[in-house]
């Protein structure tokens, strides 16, 4: 297999402010993983073995509960580190990650995490704030699942959505994955007869436009005025 050359990783935020020797000694331990749509990358529970950065495609991450409900936790986008559980003190991965389309990822030993963050600070620190911010994240949607109606929690999905993976299109902002209705249900915690009553009603409004397993926001504006509760 050909070694990989550091401009895959190179301006991605997980490198950022490391030197170019620091790039070419970290991805050099590096592998390049090709997942074809619906493989699973890892299992839930599944002894943590590697960690990864996401160079192309979206990934699905989802919890089962102990009572056998899904939850999607969140959703990978290029350039995201994501299985790292050494980071977290954990020896299994906490969810399992589903490749949404076909994806590549890049793939490094979880064993290798303690030396890289000793050698590259830096790498300890960006892995710090991303970890931080998807903590943040989960917080704002524990607060959402506790204290909103769910049609919020609906809205507060897509603009999640859209600002991680929005495309602007003629008719709009399309969320540039596969997502189908079960998937937002399993992240606002609620069913799929809810999300499906609650997007008719938007696309007769005009707010949004939907298809098998996609979501063009039309009008952005209106589902933050519903999701910042003004309306």
């Amino acid at each position: 297999m050909a070694s990989l050359d550091r401009s895959v990783i190179a301006g991605l935020p997980m490198f950022a402010g490391l030197a170019t020797d620091q790039l070419d000694s970290i991805v050099k331990e590096a592998q390049s993983v090709r997942y074809s749509k619906g493989t699973n990358v890892f299992e839930q529970d599944a002894p943590a073995t590697s960690f990864f950065i996401l160079l192309h495609g979206h990934l699905r991450v989802a919890k089962l509960t102990p009572a056998g409900q899904q939850v999607v936790v969140r959703f990978v986008a290029p350039g995201e580190i994501f299985g790292v559980a050494k980071a977290i003190g954990r020896t299994t991965y906490p969810a399992t990650a589903t490749a949404v389309v076909d994806s590549v990822a890049l793939s490094w030993p979880s064993a290798a995490w303690p030396r890289l963050v000793e050698n590259n600070p830096a790498l300890a620190t960006n892995a710090l704030q991303m970890v931080g911010s998807r903590l943040q994240e989960a917080h704002t949607r524990v607060v959402e699942m506790s204290t909103e109606q769910v049609e919020r929690r609906v809205a507060h999905a897509l603009l999640r959505l859209a600002k991680q993976a929005g495309r602007k299109v003629e008719e709009g902002v399309r969320i540039d994955f596969p997502i189908s209705r079960q998937d937002i249900a399993e992240m606002t915690g609620t069913t799929l007869h809810t999300v499906s009553r609650i997007l008719s009603a938007w696309e007769e409004r005009g707010w949004v436009e939907g298809g098998r397993q996609k979501i063009v926001i039309r009008e952005a504006h209106k589902l933050f005025v519903l999701a910042e509760g003004d309306e």
